[in-house]
């Protein structure tokens, strides 16, 4: 029996936030360069949104490269940046197809020009879809999203838009970059690490989190799955208790 026969169409998580790890590994186990990990690991993303549309998941977010990741040696950061533009080019007709909406969330600025051009075609050509929306965090960091946020919001004051007692989470939330998805109620992390690496900080502030070993390339379907039933076994209280859970109004 598969996971996927165990999980249940009701209570299924809206958004589910990934931490792709593991492909550095995945090639050195292999005698392989870097960027052969990175490669396959397309493949898992391709199946991670195949199986997100199978049981109705409607958001979806990848953490794609990081900030951080600008300081790795210059010549893996030049082949993954190839790799994405590939991908991209690659793999859109088939979300558009999909009716999938694409977003990228993170800092523009330090993206090459031939990045630039192929996210906003994405992101223009997909915008209306309504199937699922897939976010790619690419040079994405919380700390700075959290940072650029308040610096735009504090802009808006300045300017008379906004009074300071008008400041509150839900305004907050409006600004982040991940604003057109609800919080994410699942974040997965592959690889055996056990850490978020400034990955939507403020935004799993009441997610589950799923650790696994599988190293990303090796992440399929059935592994996605049993995330999403393991996810499914949690009793999400929000700072209730159990008892006030089963009284709640619908319950």
């Amino acid at each position: 029996m598969s996971y996927k026969d165990l999980i249940s169409e009701k209570g299924l998580p809206s958004h589910v936030a990934i931490i792709m790890d593991g492909n550095g590994r995945w090639a050195k186990k292999r005698n392989k360069p870097r960027i052969f990990g990175h490669s396959a690991g397309v493949k898992s993303v391709k199946t991670v949104v195949e199986a997100s549309r199978e049981i109705g998941i409607k958001h979806l977010t990848l953490y794609t490269f990081s900030i951080e990741n600008w300081k790795r040696p210059k010549d893996e950061v030049s082949s993954l940046m190839s790799l994405l533009v590939k991908t991209i080019k690659a793999y859109f007709d088939e979300l558009h197809k999909n009716n999938i909406r694409v977003k990228v969330i993170g800092n523009y600025e330090l993206l090459p020009e031939k990045i630039k051009k192929e996210v906003a075609y994405t992101q223009e050509i997909s915008k209306n879809n309504t199937a699922m929306t897939l976010n790619i965090a690419l040079s994405y960091g919380s700390q700075w999203e959290i940072a650029d946020t308040a610096r735009r919001i504090s802009l808006e004051v300045l300017n008379g838009n906004i009074k300071p007692e008008e400041i509150n989470t839900e305004l907050f939330e409006k600004h982040l970059l991940t604003s057109h998805s609800p919080a994410p109620e699942l974040l997965i992390r592959t690889s055996g690490e056990f850490r978020i690496s400034n990955f939507l900080l403020y935004q799993l502030a009441y997610s589950e989190m799923y650790f696994t070993d599988t190293l990303w390339p090796d992440f399929n379907k059935e592994e996605f799955f049993k995330a999403i039933h393991y996810y499914q076994q949690r009793e999400r209280r929000f700072g209730l208790t159990s008892e006030q859970l089963k009284n709640k109004p619908g319950k």
